[in-house]
């Protein structure tokens, strides 16, 4: 389809049955929706999470690795099956979710340890120990522009010299294609997801939650995606070096940054 002005996107196929907008917060009923459908949900979750793991560098010996919000456990189970030395510190503010990483992990619960959390908070951000990598999935889009800066200046000092920071989340597009693109890519991967899977329900799903940030009218007020540029230049203002993008699709992007030495 050609078109030749903002105006001419569509807005991709919706359901549209508006979700309440009204909550600020995550609420627990979010994580037991996610923890059912995110293989659908997130888009190329598989390869996102290997493309996180392949972007910290090979530990020697002990190693420490802190997650910010870590879900069901798919990511910090990644990681300790990878290194097995790591000591996984998972934090998120669902017990639904630390509960799932727990059960997830368990196999390695002598090398992880959860933590109860709230990412907007700072008390968190002064462990005793610093890490020799932090990631985040799917986390820092709920903090604003100055929330994520400040965050980024606290993270360096959480970090280890040489440490490395990696995050998956989604992007604020810069234009109206941009978005368009955007919200008809992942509905295109969430389709074809719960099509391999042989649960077509779960795209319904997806659809009827408006979980398609990019494709919804009235967005939920918790999400505040930033834009990719301004994510790598504040991450270079907080004192990180050698900022790289590792994978970006349907305006999702993994991204990271190291601590000089």
């Amino acid at each position: 389809m050609v078109v030749s002005t903002p105006s001419a996107f569509p807005t991709p196929p919706m359901f549209r049955k508006m979700a309440d907008k009204t909550a600020t917060a995550w609420r627990e009923e979010d994580s037991a929706l996610f923890i059912a459908e995110g293989d659908v949900f997130v888009p190329e979750r598989l390869l996102q999470i290997r493309t996180i793991c392949d972007a910290i560098p090979v530990p020697a010996g002990e190693y420490k690795i802190l997650e910010l919000c870590c879900g069901e456990g798919l990511l910090s189970l990644a990681l300790l099956e990878r290194f097995p030395e790591l000591q996984m510190h998972a934090f998120d503010g669902s017990e639904l979710m630390l509960e799932s990483t727990r059960k997830s992990c368990a196999a390695y619960s002598d090398r992880l340890t959860t933590h109860r959390f709230d990412i907007h908070e700072d008390i968190w951000r002064k462990t005793k120990w610093q890490a020799d990598a932090i990631v985040s999935s799917l986390a820092i889009h709920h903090l604003d522009g100055s929330e994520k800066q400040r965050l980024y200046r606290d993270l360096i000092g959480m970090l280890k010299p040489g440490g490395v920071i990696v995050i998956a989340d989604l992007m604020a597009p810069t234009r109206a294609e941009g978005q368009f693109l955007a919200a008809q890519m992942w509905d295109e991967i969430a389709e074809a997801t719960a099509i391999s899977k042989a649960d077509p329900d779960a795209f319904e799903r997806f659809q009827n939650e408006n979980w398609n940030f990019y494709a919804d009218p009235n967005p939920d007020p918790i999400d505040k995606p930033s834009g990719l540029h301004d994510q790598l230049n504040w991450l270079v203002a907080a004192g990180f070096a050698d900022t790289d993008v590792h994978w970006l699709k349907a305006a999702h992007a993994i991204f990271s940054a190291r601590k000089p030495d």
